[in-house]
């Protein structure tokens, strides 16, 4: 939810940036909020399985039969 002054603060920038939709400003502004502070974005072909913390052949049922 956004006030009506974030919200006109945000369509003047989308429009002034000539952005599509005010969608696509807000993510562009989320990203470079994020940037600015130090965080990147994760890769898009990165899956979030990808950030698990127990290896695929670690499952319990494989460790029982060790």
């Amino acid at each position: 939810m956004l006030t009506a002054a974030e919200l006109r603060a945000v369509d003047d920038w989308r429009f002034q940036k000539r952005m599509p939709s005010r969608a696509s400003a807000v993510r562009e502004l989320l990203r470079r909020g994020l940037a600015a502070e130090g965080f990147e974005l994760a890769d898009e072909a990165i899956k979030s399985q990808d950030f698990g913390l127990i290896e695929p052949d670690a499952s319990p049922s494989k460790k029982a039969s060790s």
